[in-house]
């Protein structure tokens, strides 16, 4: 599919107001209508100081919106910007700085990630965090650039662009701290809720959502969260996960708001064995 021209633009004869007859609606004063294409021009100068800086701004925005805020973007004049920038032939230009731009923001995700490799909690939680900010913040951007996505990257180079941002986050990201960041969630899983519950869950659905394969390099930690990961249950398998299970309560029962507040236990609340 090529990429669309001016005409592509919705038709909006339909505005002309009752009573107008055939001939002023024929008029060339209609193509000067707000918002029509057909008249404007796009320099190479307008879209350097003009359309891609409005453009960054409001990626980086959204690539620096803390997970859960909330940031004013008229998405309309955003849309709009790339609108114009696709039908006027600078796809392949605003693609380009779109990537560009992003790939160098993972790229400094990774050395902050790098800044805290020595301290086990605060990596595992910073990776958390900037993973979720940052596939939150796709949620926005791949939205505002919806019509390139369309008419340049599915169309002519056959690919999605969300799952090519996406896949910039992998590559200069994650690939580069999973063997690290997964190490370090094992040694803390020895030590219950050593890793905040909820911090635990989204930061393995997201490495899941990510990349699959990640689940390859420890099948036993993504089954926790992720269903049928580990193959289906064979019935030689059942005294491993006894032993599992014993060592589970073991562990609960050092925690002190697990261990029961009074030794005196009515023979029916003993606990329950799994043999």
């Amino acid at each position: 599919m090529d990429e669309p021209m001016e005409s592509a633009e919705p038709d909006a004869a339909n505005n002309v107001e009752e009573g107008s007859n055939d001939n002023e609606k024929r008029q060339p004063a209609q193509l000067l209508r707000p918002g029509s294409m057909v008249m404007m021009t796009l320099t190479m100068e307008d879209y350097v100081s003009k359309y891609w800086p409005k453009l960054q701004g409001a990626i980086d925005q959204l690539l620096n919106m803390k997970p859960g805020a909330y940031i004013p973007i008229s998405y309309e004049q955003m849309y709009s910007c790339v609108y114009k920038c696709v039908c006027k032939q600078f796809s392949e230009r605003l693609y380009g700085d779109l990537i560009d731009h992003i790939t160098r923001h993972v790229q400094t995700l990774s050395e902050q990630l790098q800044t805290h490799v020595n301290d086990a909690k605060e990596f595992v939680e910073c990776f958390s965090y900037l993973m979720h900010q940052y596939l939150q913040a796709l949620g926005g951007i791949v939205p505002i650039f919806n019509y390139l996505n369309r008419f340049y990257v599915q169309s002519k180079l056959k690919k999605d662009l969300n799952d090519e941002l996406r896949s910039l986050f992998r590559v200069h990201t994650a690939d580069k701290h999973i063997a690290h960041l997964l190490s370090l969630i094992d040694q803390a899983s020895t030590t219950p809720f050593a890793i905040p519950p909820p911090t635990m869950a989204s930061l393995i659905k997201n490495l899941y959502s990510l990349n699959p394969d990640y689940a390859l390099a420890n099948t036993e930690l993504f089954a926790r969260f992720i269903p049928n990961v580990l193959p289906p249950t064979n019935i030689s398998d059942l005294s491993q996960y006894i032993e599992e299970t014993h060592h589970l309560q073991q562990q609960l029962r050092r925690l002190p708001e697990y261990r029961p507040e009074s030794s005196h236990k009515r023979s029916f609340e003993d606990d329950i064995s799994v043999n």
